[in-house]
């Protein structure tokens, strides 16, 4: 059993390890062109007043220069137009580097003076995604900046009376946070481009002070969306390389009435078309060099500071972020595509099922294979130009492996050729250019789910005239665990704790029924139910959907249930989010995986448990040798009353409360994990202050009506037989409340945890480990390691001297 109970979970790790594999590597390799400095960076320090230096001691503002520009602006005496760079979380003010040396640079090859003074703040590089205590001082802090920056103006006649916004990650969150300030005058910043920023929701639910954060925001914005409708926003999206904050995430909560409001992926961005990583699309050479001409021509001639017009900054913004006039290989600007009449050869190949069609221009021919119906592949030609429409490609846990294969008659002077994959409800849009003849692999991925049943997404093949095209698409079983784990990954540590709670309810009932401690790793095995589980929880989401259930859940004051993010663009901007079916489908597969790392790190706790023991066995064994211990013969003493170290009712008793304290311990490392970035936040910020930004660290309002249920329910179960039920019970409450907050997991598991200890006072005299806290629990493993390694170097001597 336990070999078949290893070849299981290792068959799960395979898969969590061909699925973080996929999440990390498979995509193309970074295309993106480095931005390079002519002259040394320097970031000179604005001075602030003496009450925000004390009240900010952590924080910084500066302003970009190089060389001569440098000099010039030491006295800080300036004249172009402001532009302020937000860092992320954990980036360095520094990170300006990019955008303000390519906009220096820009302005000395333009006639009329125009340039930019790029500035940056210092947020002391905090982890904001992880600890969102500090978010709220940071917008404090950017309020104060910005006013700081427009009082170095007041010299000009035409001041500028607005600073625009560049935020990377967490800033493009913060700046739109600017708008929740009571005191913060709206026309201080009426243009933010938002770069990776997770605009619907956070990455991870680490602590309830970043929900807060994030509804706050959410509802300023979605409430008083006329208010905000003049103020223009870009959020511009990595793409697939982005494996930190999918892009589905960028997506602007507003109403699809505001065009002041643009979201989109750097794919899709004209002469860019690259996807970035989360740090490149700071530098990415293409996109900042889209970025700066913007700005250009953004510029009022008459004040030379940026327009307040938001009709010419969204048609800006559109020109070069979407509909910019770029030649495509063979296509000649305003002049319509013509065919010779080629045949295009197309196969769609399944692991059952190969379809080969072919058709010539202006015929369209429906196709269908297996899985699929007939509707679901369509092929329409005109001219050089062929699409591919997928109508079932619509789910963001859907992932293909598209191949293109291209053969000519004629080699020289061929043309390349360029495929598109377009997603009509989100602009994420991505090109290929190859030549041929070739053969290409494109990633057939999604970001967001598609919204209604209208649209499809178009494979288009801008071809070479006499040529013949080969497609195949195949279902891509490793992108797809990809694509799962980045979608609902945060939801492997909830089953995780599900896994382990349910391994120490069978601990306990063991120890209730046998008086023995079980194995930890077959605790672990039998903690896999996900019937027990995960059909509860979506019975209990199905019902949560009826009115009539949802006012007996409100009347006994209970928290709601949570969902994963929506995938939808607009997602958040309705009051009610709702419930998507396919994290239920697959959540006996992350139940497996959540499973399987419980019963993978329990096992590697207890080998580093044993290693560090270990170091304690030579001293011990030296010890045995010099005589200072009397060693005695096992088979001398059977009894209880005989020698504590070698009696065998010692030993087990040892064992027992090893393997006990050992799944405890197991138990309590997720609340480390899950609290170790606000420990980092504190002691990256300990020489400031000795507090954190915010006193508590657990919000009890979701939880504090749920809680007197559960200690009630406690209370009526005086049998100690019946605590491991009742766990039973309440891991159902954690995987139904965590799946998106997930700092929920740590409060349940130190409550469960505690509440079941004090279940057993009544035991707790027979046996030790009944009442054992777990503050001591991790010390009475080493205790107890101890035990055994002096037993084990006991015997050997005795062995020795027989």
């Amino acid at each position: 059993m336990k070999v078949a109970a290893v070849a299981f979970y290792a068959f799960a790790l395979g898969l969590l390890g061909v699925g973080v594999l996929e999440l990390l590597t498979g995509f193309e390799e970074n295309r993106c062109s480095m931005t390079y400095m002519f002259e040394y960076p320097e970031y000179r320090r604005v001075a602030l007043p003496r009450r925000l230096a004390r009240l900010y001691p952590a924080y910084g503002l500066y302003l970009y220069g190089e060389g001569l520009y440098a000099q010039e602006t030491r006295a800080l005496k300036l004249t172009g137009a402001p532009v302020l760079f937000l860092p992320g979380n954990a980036g360095s003010y520094k990170q300006a580097r990019s955008l303000g040396s390519v906009a220096l640079r820009k302005a000395e090859s333009r006639e009329g003076g125009l340039h930019f003074n790029v500035f940056t703040v210092d947020f002391n590089e905090e982890l904001v995604a992880l600890y969102g205590g500090s978010l709220l001082r940071q917008t404090h802090f950017l309020h104060e900046s910005i006013k700081a920056i427009l009082r170095l103006y007041k010299h000009l006649k035409t001041p500028p009376q607005s600073v625009v916004l560049v935020g990377h990650s967490m800033g493009g969150v913060v700046a739109r946070a600017l708008f929740t300030l009571p005191r913060f005058n709206t026309s201080l910043v009426n243009l933010i481009i938002t770069q990776a920023s997770p605009h619907l929701a956070p990455v991870l639910a680490l602590d309830p002070y970043l929900l807060d954060f994030y509804s706050t925001v959410r509802q300023k914005w979605v409430n008083q969306a006329n208010k905000l409708r003049n103020i223009t926003v870009l959020s511009v999206g990595g793409g697939y390389r982005d494996y930190q904050v999918r892009s589905g995430l960028i997506a602007l909560p507003c109403p699809s009435a505001d065009h002041n409001k643009l979201s989109l992926v750097a794919t899709a961005v004209p002469r860019t078309w690259v996807s970035t990583d989360h740090l490149s699309i700071v530098w990415c050479k293409e996109l900042v060099l889209a970025t700066v001409r913007a700005f250009f021509d953004l510029i009022d001639p008459e004040t030379r500071q940026f327009t307040e017009n938001p009709e010419k900054k969204m048609a800006v913004l559109n020109h070069h972020f979407i509909r910019h006039p770029v030649r495509m290989p063979g296509e000649t600007q305003d002049t319509s595509i013509s065919s010779l009449g080629e045949k295009v050869t197309l196969y769609l190949s399944v692991p059952q099922f190969t379809v080969e069609c072919e058709w010539q221009r202006q015929k369209s021919q429906t196709l269908g294979f297996a899985g699929l119906t007939a509707s679901d592949v369509t092929v329409n030609s005109s001219g050089l130009l062929h699409t591919i429409e997928l109508q079932h490609f619509h789910q963001v846990y859907q992932a293909f492996r598209i191949t293109v294969g291209s053969q000519c008659k004629v080699h020289k002077d061929r043309l390349p050729s360029v495929y598109r994959i377009s997603v009509p409800w989100f602009r994420e849009d991505s090109l290929t250019t190859v030549s041929v003849p070739s053969v290409t692999e494109i990633s057939g991925m999604l970001h967001t789910s598609r919204p209604d049943n209208n649209s499809g997404v178009l494979l288009q093949l801008h071809t070479a005239p006499n040529c013949q095209y080969k497609v195949s698409i195949r279902i891509s079983f490793p992108r797809m665990l990809g694509q799962i784990l980045r979608f609902c990954g945060p939801i492997v540590p909830v089953y995780t704790a599900v896994t382990l709670l349910l391994a120490w309810g069978g601990q306990l009932s063991s120890i209730l029924k046998s008086r023995r401690a079980v194995d930890m790793s077959q605790v672990v095995s039998k903690g896999l139910q996900p019937h027990k589980v995960n059909l509860p929880v979506y019975i209990l989401h199905i019902l949560l959907s009826y009115s009539g259930f949802q006012e007996v859940w409100s009347i006994l004051c209970l928290p709601p249930m949570d969902n994963l993010p929506s995938t939808l663009p607009d997602g958040t901007f309705h009051s009610v989010v709702p419930a998507k079916e396919w994290p239920h489908l697959l959540s006996p597969l992350l139940y497996i995986l959540g499973a399987a790392v419980a019963y993978w790190g329990s096992t590697l706790l207890c080998f580093i448990i044993r290693l560090f023991s270990l170091i304690l066995a030579p001293q011990t064994h030296k010890e045995a040798e010099n005589g200072r211990m009397d060693a005695k013969p096992l088979d001398q003493s059977k009894e209880c009353n005989g020698t504590p170290l070698l009696s065998e009712c010692a030993l087990q008793e040892v064992r027992d409360d090893l393997q006990f304290h050992l799944c405890l311990s197991s138990l309590f490392t997720l609340p480390v994990m899950l609290s170790a970035p606000s420990l980092i936040h504190w002691i990256r910020n300990l020489r400031y202050s000795i507090k954190m930004a915010s006193v508590e660290y657990v919000n009890g309002k979701p939880l504090a009506c749920l809680y007197p249920l559960i200690l009630f329910l406690f209370s009526l179960y005086f049998s100690p037989s019946k605590g491991s039920r009742c766990l039973n019970i309440l891991t159902l409450f954690l995987c139904a409340q965590c799946r998106t907050f997930v700092f929920r997991a740590e409060v349940h598991i130190l409550i469960f945890s505690d509440t079941s200890g004090s279940t057993h006072k009544g035991h707790a005299r027979e046996r030790p480990f009944f009442s054992s806290k777990s503050v001591t629990s991790l010390m009475k493993l080493f205790k107890h390691l101890v035990v055994l390694i002096r037993a084990e170097v006991d015997k050997q001597i005795y062995a020795k001297k027989s």
